[in-house]
């Protein structure tokens, strides 16, 4: 047994990001926009904001707990303040789900407008890899360490059942400078396992977030074979960037890439399932509470989990603020325990909160936790239903 894998109970988790605090939000925003700011204070309120969030998660049955992201504005930010080698291109439009946005314009106008671009700290831009690629987040990320390992010290959580995220080799930008994507996701790679083994040498788990792997099966002018390959290299790539790293250490995260939204143009799971269970990792969560694909419990009927790995299926969405009805959330863990068993599942969320710094978030920050607090009640119930 792992330690990721449950003994005699559901384990509850989430994905990482959560809605941050305003007063936080406020001295982000100047720091960001290069305004006056008190740099003691804003590592104060951060501190502080990480113990509160900890404290909570706990509060409301989350045993497996994190930092809410609170110090990443956003994954294009992030990349840029802890990687050298990328640039910011304001004046190139950043190009997002494209099916979608094709064939529902009226829609993505406003949610773009009202929901993930129009309450960020700063503007989202693309990112473009222009020289060598080269970690420079040590000082950035020992914050991150310190501030989740003292707060969850303090909340009674191991180290062991706190995680930090982290960006996958694919989420990096554009390639403008290596001879190819292969090379480019490969320096990337290296680079980025600094991170990863910083984040396990302190006794924390790292979360790979790798939202992109799914865009590929709907990534405009790639044939089969091309898709096939490009899977193929972000796992190559990914697994490069853990090297050395324990695999009962790791959570790998993949998802769709949008909240919100009509969703018709997005890969099943069956298309990259082959390829998330090639991650060396110890655990593997994915959406499984967007009506979109709940259904896809199924596939796990044909599809052979290793031994000794843990699923963490979504039991509750981001996407909706709806509170889920415990029972619902049961009868989802029990479904997949049913058929991968009781110990290799764990119930977590579909995705983030707040994958973005959002001063207004989709799901409310009071709902959020509504959402957990079902989630503790739904795991309880799947537990005694077996475990008897």
């Amino acid at each position: 047994m792992g330690i990721q894998n449950n003994t005699d109970r559901i384990q509850t988790t989430h994905i990482g990001s959560l809605p941050r605090p305003h007063d936080l939000l406020d001295i982000m925003k100047a720091k960001l926009n290069k305004q006056p700011y008190d740099e003691s204070k804003y590592q104060a309120l951060l501190t502080k904001a990480v113990a509160d969030s900890v404290r909570k998660q706990v509060e409301y049955g989350i045993d497996i707990v994190t930092d809410g992201e609170f110090s990443k504005p956003g994954f294009f930010t992030y990349i840029q303040q802890r990687l050298e080698g990328f640039e910011a291109r304001p004046n190139q439009k950043l190009v997002l789900f494209q099916q979608e946005v094709a064939a529902f314009p009226e829609y993505y106008a406003e949610y773009f407008k009202q929901a993930m671009m129009g309450g960020t700290l700063i503007p989202i831009t693309p990112v473009v890899c222009v020289g060598p690629v080269k970690y420079r987040g040590e000082k950035l990320l020992q914050i991150d360490i310190d501030n989740v390992t003292a707060a969850a010290k303090a909340a009674g959580v191991p180290a062991n059942h706190t995680f930090l995220p982290a960006t996958a080799p694919s989420g990096v930008g554009i390639n403008e400078y290596y001879k190819s994507d292969e090379e480019y996701f490969h320096a990337l790679a290296g680079e980025l396992n600094k991170e990863y083994r910083a984040i396990v040498a302190a006794g924390l788990l790292v979360q790979v977030d790798d939202p992109f792997l799914p865009d590929i099966f709907f990534e405009p002018g790639l044939d089969d074979a091309q898709k096939k390959r490009r899977a193929q290299i972000y796992v190559e790539a990914t697994n490069r960037a853990l090297q050395g790293i324990p695999p009962d250490m790791v959570r790998f995260h993949t998802c769709y890439g949008i909240n919100e939204g009509p969703r018709l143009y997005e890969a099943a799971l069956s298309d990259i399932i082959a390829y998330v269970l090639k991650i060396n990792a110890g655990s593997y969560s994915f959406e499984a509470a967007n009506p979109r694909h709940e259904h896809e419990y199924h596939l796990f009927e044909r599809v052979k989990v290793p031994d000794g790995k843990v699923l963490c299926p979504g039991v509750i969405t981001h996407a909706s603020n709806i509170v889920e009805h415990p029972e619902l959330i049961a009868e989802r863990i029990v479904r997949f325990a049913k058929l991968v068993g009781r110990d290799n599942v764990m119930a977590g969320a579909d995705c983030g909160f707040s994958s973005q710094a959002l001063y207004r978030t989709e799901v409310h920050n009071t709902v959020v936790w509504e959402k957990f607090k079902a989630m503790r009640q739904g795991a309880d119930l799947a537990t005694k239903m077996l475990w008897n």
